[in-house]
């Protein structure tokens, strides 16, 4: 099973990371973007997180302990999660064509997306990526996993605050509205 995790869970990161490469292009002119301090107030603990699953070498300590026994069937349920977070992540980024950006910032012509995965949550890239991170920590058993995913989960509520106080100074009621009934990370929860 090592072996197997040792490449399947690097290998389907890095085609959602060639992926996310390739359609970063294109997009619409930048209005407005977020100081190079903000970004680095949710870039900062999303990197440490990523470092917790992708060590250079595997050390010891508590991070490294299992929280959940390693078995075939958490491997192949957290892989199976990972994946589907992964792909919900790609259909939000489609979905979202040249609005997209990897900071917080406003395109002209920015448009409220309200279709596809918007119609569930209002952060869907979130909401896959966070899928992601937490179908890796079931895979993986470890207690970095868990540390990794409260690390980006603060990074993307942080990001949510400047995001969706932009959108609401843009798009005024119409966003107020969007909010009241579309949740922001899990639908009819959070």
């Amino acid at each position: 099973m090592n072996a197997i995790y040792s490449a399947l869970i690097p290998a389907l990161w890095a085609l959602w990371v060639v992926y996310w490469l390739a359609a970063a292009r294109g997009g619409k002119p930048t209005r407005r973007r977020e100081s190079a301090w903000s970004r680095l107030s949710h870039i900062g603990p999303l990197a440490v997180a990523i470092a917790l699953y992708f060590p250079p070498s595997r050390g010891g300590g508590w991070l490294f302990e299992e929280f959940l026994p390693r078995s075939i069937a958490s491997f192949w349920i957290g892989t199976a999660i990972l994946a589907a977070g992964l792909g919900f992540s790609v259909w939000a980024r489609v979905r979202l064509g040249g609005n997209w950006s990897g900071t917080v910032t406003l395109k002209q012509d920015h448009e409220l997306i309200q279709s596809g995965p918007y119609r569930y949550v209002r952060h869907p890239i979130y909401t896959g990526i966070l899928t992601g991170f937490s179908g890796t920590a079931i895979a993986l058993g470890e207690w970095r996993g868990l540390i990794a995913i409260v690390l980006v989960a603060l990074a993307f509520l942080r990001k949510i605050t400047i995001e969706e106080r932009w959108m609401q100074e843009v798009f005024g009621d119409r966003y107020a509205q969007y909010r009241r009934r579309v949740r922001a990370l899990i639908p009819f929860i959070l």
